[in-house]
C-alpha cells in the first residue's frame, strides 16, 4: 500500500479551495496504475511523487485528472510543494512532465514560476461562447476583453463575461458547449472584481464539471490580460477568486512581469491545508 495525503489548495481553510490527493512513493507504478488511483480519488487532480532524476531537485511528479494525465497543473504544484516542505521556508524544484518547476515557500505561501510562458491563440466567436455557456450574446466580453484561446502547456478558452451576474449564470449548455470545446475542452470564464478577477472553469470532458481553483489557467490568463491592455510594463500583482459559486472559495495570487511589451515571467501563489491522510492499495499492473 502507498501513503496518501489530501490537501485543500488555494485556501487557508479546510473544506474550501480545491482538493488534491498526493500519493507518495509512486516510483514503481506505471501510468495505467496511476490513472486507476486518480479515478478512485475522483478529484480534479491527483499528483504522484517519485524520486527525482536530478538529486538536486526535490521530487519527480506526474499529475492525473480522473480521465487523463496532464503535463502541468498549478494546484498540484502548490499543494505538493507545501506538503514536501513540511512547514519549512525555502526553495525546491519539482520535475514535472512540462519541465522543471521552481517553487518558493515563505510563511505558508507557495509560489511557482510557470514553466512555459503563456501564448495567445486564435480568437473565439463571442456568439459561440454565449451559446456554449447558456448566456445572451451581450453578456460576453467587457472593455477590451474578447474570447480567445491561450495556452502555457494546457490550453484554455478564455471567456470574459460582462459582470458577476453573468458569471453566476454561466453553465455548460450541452451540445452547444461541446461545439465550443471541440478543439480545447476547458473554458475559463472571468469577470472583474475588486483588485482582480472572479473566475469559473468548466471541463466536463476531462471529468471536471467545474474546478474550484485552476492554477494553470490563472497563469495562462496573463496572455489575454496583456492583449487587453491590462498589464503595464514591470510587475503587476492580481488576486483571482474562483470556486465561489460552487461553495469552495479559493484565492489565487498572480504576479506577472512584462518587459518590452512582452510577458517575461508569470508566477502563481497560494496556500494549502491538509484535511486527510491514509493508505491506498496498489492496483494490479495491466
Amino acid at each position: 500500500m502507498l501513503d496518501f495525503f489530501v490537501y485543500d489548495v488555494f485556501t487557508d481553510r479546510a473544506f474550501s479551495g480545491n482538493p488534491l490527493a498526493i500519493v507518495m512513493g509512486a516510483d514503481d507504478l506505471n501510468g495505467a496504475q496511476m490513472q486507476t488511483i486518480a479515478r478512485q480519488f475522483n478529484l480534479s487532480e491527483t499528483i504522484f511523487v517519485m524520486r527525482p532524476a536530478d538529486p538536486a531537485n526535490r521530487a519527480r511528479v506526474r499529475i492525473f485528472l480522473p480521465l487523463a494525465e496532464i503535463p502541468f497543473a498549478g494546484h498540484p504544484t502548490i499543494g505538493c510543494a507545501l506538503h514536501l516542505s513540511d512547514g519549512q521556508d525555502g526553495h525546491l524544484v519539482l520535475e514535472e512532465e512540462a519541465g522543471m518547476v521552481p517553487v518558493t515557500i515563505a510563511e505558508g505561501l507557495a509560489e511557482f514560476r510557470a514553466p512555459v510562458l503563456p501564448e495567445l491563440g486564435a480568437p473565439v466567436d463571442p456568439a459561440v461562447v454565449a451559446a456554449g455557456l447558456a448566456l445572451a450574446p451581450d453578456q460576453v466580453g467587457f472593455g477590451a476583453h474578447r474570447p480567445v484561446m491561450a495556452q502555457a502547456g494546457p490550453g484554455f478558452i478564455f471567456a470574459p463575461l460582462r459582470d458577476l451576474a453573468a458569471l453566476a449564470q454561466a453553465r455548460p449548455a450541452g451540445a452547444a458547449f461541446e461545439a465550443l470545446t471541440r478543439d480545447i475542452p476547458k473554458v475559463y470564464a472571468y469577470t472583474p472584481e475588486d483588485q482582480g478577477f472572479r473566475a469559473r472553469m468548466f471541463a466536463p470532458a476531462n471529468g471536471i464539471p467545474e474546478d474550484p481553483a485552476t492554477g494553470s489557467a490563472s497563469a495562462t490568463l496573463a496572455a489575454p490580460l496583456l492583449a487587453a491592455g491590462v498589464l503595464p510594463e514591470g510587475e503587476t500583482r492580481l488576486e483571482l477568486r474562483q470556486g465561489v459559486e460552487m461553495g469552495r472559495p479559493s484565492r489565487i495570487g498572480l504576479r506577472v512581469t512584462v518587459s518590452g511589451g512582452r510577458l517575461s515571467a508569470v508566477h502563481v501563489s497560494g496556500r494549502a491545508v491538509r484535511v486527510a491522510e491514509g493508505r491506498i492499495t496498489i492496483p494490479e499492473a495491466e
